[in-house]
């Protein structure tokens, strides 16, 4: 499965998270997932908490538009991020720049 797929209202990303990570940051992972880096902890949804304001910021988008649709407690979460999915698409796009 590739790291983002067009919706009707938006895309469907997969990110890994990597808590503690040092610094807040979102970039191109593998082909099937996008990589993020947080500085809160895997403990009582600090993580997740921290990586919707992280994605809405980097996409454009509100944080109401986030909404983590699988892998609550797994490194590897399957995210929705509401919106025009052309556009979406393009900012994910830019990401990894020339890799699909």
């Amino acid at each position: 499965m590739p790291a983002w797929t067009a919706s009707d209202d938006g895309i469907r990303i997969a990110v890994r998270v990597t808590p503690r990570g040092g610094r807040d940051a979102l970039s191109a992972g593998t082909e099937e997932h996008f990589a993020a880096r947080l500085s809160a902890p895997p403990v009582d949804g600090a993580a997740n908490a921290a990586l919707i304001p992280l994605v809405a910021n980097h996409f454009g988008v509100p944080k109401r538009a986030v909404s983590i649709v699988a892998g609550d407690t797994a490194r590897l979460k399957r995210l929705h991020v509401a919106g025009d999915p052309h556009i979406l698409a393009r900012i994910a796009q830019a990401l990894y720049g020339d890799r699909p």
